[in-house]
C-alpha cells in the first residue's frame, strides 16, 4: 500500500511502527550486580516522561483551543488531559511495592539525577499556570531556563485565558454556577479544576510514596528536601479564583472573585 506521500506502509510491523528495538533497550540498569527492582525504577520514570509529552501536546491544544474561543473544543481537550493526570497518577502505586530496603541497595547508582530536573514535568507546572517565585527560582537551579519552559512561559496562564473566555461572554464566573442548565463554560471551568484537583492529588500520592521509601526527613537524590520540598507543593493551585468562586456559595459577605464583567446578560446561566 502506497500512501498519498508515496511512502509505502507494506513493510510496518508493530514493532517497527512502534520502534520497539529501539525503545526497549533504552532501561539500561547502572547497579552492579544488576539489582531486581531497577528495572520497575526506570520503566516507571521513563513511562512517566512520555505521559509528559503526551500531557504537553494536549496542553498546547487547549490552550489554542481557548485561544480561539473554542470551548466545546476546549472541554474535550481537558478531559483527556485530565485522563492523562490520572494515569501518570495511578503508575505510582507500582513504585509502592519497592520496599526501602531494595531501593537502598540500588540508590547510589543515580548519582545527582532528581525528578526535579525533569524539564517536562517543570514545562507542565509552567504551562499550567505556575509563576511564582520559589517556581522561577527552582527553573533556574541547574543553570538558564530550559527553552521548553521558556517557551509555555510566555503564554497566558489556563487562568488568565478562561477569564479572558468569561469576559468575551460579557458573564461572571459566579453566574456559570447559578443558571439553571451548565453552559460550556462551566463544563469547562470544572474540568480545568479537575485538573488542578488532578494535579494536587499526584502530588500528594508522590510524597506519601518516598515517605514509604525513603522516610519523611530524607534528603532527595538530587539534594533537594526530599519529601519535605514535596509536600511544599501540595496545597499549590493553578487556578485560585475557581477554587475561591465556591465560597460564594457558602459566605456571601466576600467580594467576588475577578473573572468578568459584572453586567450579565445570562447567557452564561443557560
Amino acid at each position: 500500500m502506497t500512501t498519498s506521500t508515496g511512502s509505502t506502509t507494506d513493510s510496518v510491523s508493530y514493532g517497527s511502527y512502534l520502534a520497539l528495538d529501539e525503545l526497549l533497550t533504552l532501561q539500561r540498569s547502572r547497579a552492579v550486580p544488576e539489582h531486581p527492582d531497577e528495572l520497575l525504577f526506570i520503566v516507571v520514570h521513563q513511562a512517566s516522561e512520555l505521559w509528559f509529552k503526551c500531557m504537553l501536546h494536549e496542553m498546547d491544544h487547549l490552550v489554542a483551543a481557548m485561544e480561539r474561543g473554542q470551548v466545546m473544543y476546549a472541554v474535550l481537550t481537558v478531559q483527556r488531559l485530565n485522563a492523562l493526570v490520572q494515569i501518570v497518577a495511578a503508575q505510582l502505586s507500582a513504585l509502592e511495592t519497592m520496599p526501602p530496603q531494595h531501593f537502598a541497595q540500588f540508590r547510589g547508582y543515580l548519582g545527582s539525577s532528581s525528578g526535579s530536573q525533569s524539564v517536562q514535568f517543570r514545562a507542565l507546572e509552567a504551562a499550567s499556570g505556575a509563576r511564582d517565585p520559589h517556581f522561577m527560582q527552582v527553573i533556574q537551579e541547574h543553570g538558564p531556563i530550559p527553552e521548553l519552559v521558556q517557551r509555555v512561559l510566555e503564554r497566558p496562564t489556563l487562568e488568565e485565558l478562561f477569564e479572558r473566555l468569561v469576559a468575551r461572554e460579557g458573564v461572571t464566573v459566579e453566574s456559570l454556577y447559578t443558571g439553571p442548565a451548565p453552559t460550556p463554560l462551566f463544563l469547562l471551568a470544572e474540568g480545568l479544576l479537575e485538573y488542578d484537583s488532578g494535579f494536587a492529588r499526584w502530588r500528594f500520592l508522590h510524597v506519601q510514596l518516598v515517605e514509604r521509601i525513603i522516610g519523611p526527613m530524607t534528603m532527595g537524590s538530587g539534594g533537594t528536601l526530599g519529601a519535605r520540598y514535596l509536600q511544599r507543593t501540595v496545597s499549590q493551585r493553578f487556578l485560585p479564583r475557581l477554587w475561591a468562586v465556591r465560597a460564594q456559595f457558602f459566605n456571601p459577605s466576600r467580594p467576588a472573585s475577578p473573572g468578568g464583567n459584572a453586567a450579565s446578560s445570562g447567557e452564561g446561566a443557560r
